[in-house]
């Protein structure tokens, strides 16, 4: 049997064929263009799920079940979208249209970072594991808990908003209303913003930096990367903003060892390419305050695995 696994975004909508094995056997994507309303967009996942099918010789009659990671908050027993920000879905029953589109196969739907990590769950680093936690770092920080193969979502479905917990009290602005939230600090735009910061006081302090011959006096091009290619150059500032910025990413991880102890904690996100500059110190930082330090065995971190194509992978087993 085969599975539909589509990841909705606010810029496109990923639409994946998945086998038993949790492979992506051919995926298309199509601009959301979530101006011109949820029937719409819910109609394209349909049309390129069909197509898909239609190319791979694949009847609907082998097709087990679909799914949608969705942004927001899902009503997962309903399958209805209780409210998306960048979607126009509130109170939609994304499920039942999905569903009604594809000859009435079941279809289920859950929230995107929730759908990421029991994607890793089932096929990436966290195969195997009773308990995994995933934190996704991009533009915010995601967060999904999966406790003996289930997400945990709470009573009503917003559980696992990890990167609003807070971590400095009165701190950062945070997009939730918030301050000191750890997206604030450790999400990607998070990283950015204390870079600006501390260019900012090196640059009224008279320091020397690579940085600022990298963006030229043009703040907006400070990256996620900045940092950690001035400190791979031998850069004092860069290495102070990336010792911060993991210090707060180690704070946070701590946090949800301490609360979940889970078998494996995969990491997901562009950050994640800096690799061992890193996970090397932000390991011996966790390891160094964790509650559970002096016992074994310990959580198992690990970079997720699957990427882009964890949304389209963690939406195809939502029905299994």
């Amino acid at each position: 049997m085969y599975y539909i696994g589509v990841d909705l975004g606010g810029t496109n909508i990923a639409v994946g064929v998945v086998d038993e094995s949790c492979k992506i056997v051919k995926k298309a994507s199509v601009p959301t263009k979530p101006e011109r309303g949820a029937d719409a967009i819910v109609a394209d996942m349909a049309t390129v799920a069909k197509n898909l099918l239609m190319e791979l010789n694949i009847p609907l009659s082998e097709v087990a079940s679909a799914g949608v990671a969705t942004p927001g908050t899902a009503d997962t027993d309903r399958g209805v979208v209780v409210y998306a920000n960048n979607i126009p879905f509130t109170m939609y029953p994304l499920a039942d249209r999905l569903s009604s589109l594809l000859g009435g196969i079941p279809a289920y739907i859950e929230n995107d970072a929730n759908a990421a990590a029991k994607a890793e769950a089932f096929a990436g680093v966290a195969a195997g594991a009773q308990y995994s936690v995933m934190i996704t770092l991009g533009t915010g920080l995601g967060g999904g808990i999966v406790l003996d193969g289930k997400v945990y979502s709470g009573f009503n479905y917003a559980g696992a908003e990890l990167g609003h917990m807070v971590i400095e009290k009165d701190g950062r602005q945070c997009s939730c209303g918030r301050r000191g939230c750890w997206e604030a600090y450790s999400s990607a735009t998070g990283l950015v913003n204390i870079t600006k910061d501390r260019v900012r006081e090196a640059e009224a302090a008279g320091r020397e930096s690579k940085i600022f011959d990298m963006i030229g006096g043009d703040y907006s091009k400070i990256s996620a990367r900045t940092a950690f290619t001035a400190q791979k150059e031998g850069d004092a500032l860069g290495k102070e903003i990336v010792d911060e910025y993991i210090s707060y990413l180690a704070c946070g991880i701590v946090n949800v060892i301490n609360i979940f102890q889970p078998n494996v904690l995969s990491i997901g996100g562009g950050v994640c390419n800096e690799g061992d500059n890193l996970m090397k110190p932000l390991l011996e930082k966790v390891w160094s305050e964790t509650y559970s330090r002096e016992g074994t065995p310990k959580t198992d971190i690990k970079i997720a695995k699957l990427g882009n194509d964890a949304g389209i992978i963690g939406a195809a087993v939502l029905g299994r």
